[in-house]
C-alpha cells in the first residue's frame, strides 16, 4: 500500500530524530539499520526509500542532532541573561549532559567514530558543529569579566567536550562530579554559591 507523501515525510523525520539519538547512544558501528528502523516503528524495507546508505543516515542524524542541542543551549542561555557564558559551560560540562548522552552533544558522543570515518560529509558536518562552537564561546567568553576573556576559544571547547567524555568514563561516582566541578570552575570561574562559601 502506496503511504501519502505527508506520511512518507513524517516517516522520514521519525527516522533521523531516532537515528540522531541511537547513533549518540551507540556510536556509528553500534547499532544497525535494521534496529534504527524497528525503534522508530517503521519496517526495514522502508529505509532505502528515505536514505542512499546508513552513511547518509549518519550524515542527517548528525545535523539534526546538532540542531537539537543548538536549540536546547539557546533556550538555556536565554534564560540566564546575565551570565549566559557561566550557563553554556555549566549546561554542557554536567552530570545531566554525561548521563544522557542520546539527546546531548555530538562531539562527545560521536567525533572519535567520525574522525575514522572515511565520508568527507560526515565530517564536514563535524567540524561545521566545532567552528560553530568556537565562534559561540569566543563571543561569550569575550563578553565576560572573568579571565577566560584571554583563554583561546579552542581550550576551551577541548576542556568541555574531553570533560564529558572522561566523566561518561567513570559513570555516576563522586570522582565524575568531582572532574564535572573542576572543570566547570576552570572555565568559568567560581560559582556564586562557591564564592559566598568562602567569604
Amino acid at each position: 500500500m502506496r503511504v501519502s507523501r505527508e506520511k512518507a515525510l513524517e516517516n522520514r523525520e521519525q527516522i533521523i530524530e531516532t537515528a540522531a539519538r541511537l547513533l549518540r547512544e551507540h556510536g556509528f558501528d553500534g547499532i544497525g539499520v535494521a534496529d534504527i528502523m524497528k525503534a522508530a516503528g517503521l519496517t526495514h524495507g522502508g529505509f532505502y526509500r528515505n536514505f542512499a546508505s546508513k552513511d547518509d543516515l549518519a550524515v542527517k542524524a548528525s545535523e539534526r542532532a546538532i540542531a537539537d542541542t543548538t536549540a536546547l543551549l539557546k533556550d538555556g542561555l536565554a534564560q540566564q541573561p546575565k551570565d549566559p557564558f557561566r550557563e553554556l559551560i555549566e549546561r554542557y560540562v554536567s552530570s545531566a549532559h554525561r548521563d544522557d548522552p542520546g539527546s546531548g552533544c555530538i562531539l562527545p558522543a560521536l567525533a572519535v567514530d567520525a574522525a575514522r570515518s572515511d565520508d568527507p560529509a560526515l565530517r564536514a558536518v563535524f567540524i561545521t558543529a566545532i567552528q560553530d562552537y568556537l565562534e559561540q564561546i569566543g563571543k561569550l567568553s569575550s563578553a565576560t569579566s572573568r579571565a577566560t576573556g584571554s583563554r583561546h576559544p579552542a581550550a576551551i571547547l577541548s576542556e568541555m567536550v574531553g570533560a564529558v567524555i572522561l566523566s561518561r568514563v567513570i559513570a555516576d561516582t563522586p570522582l565524575a562530579e568531582s572532574l564535572i566541578a573542576a572543570v566547570v570552575a576552570d572555565i568559568a570561574g567560581p560559582s556564586a554559591e562557591n564564592k559566598s562559601a568562602k567569604a
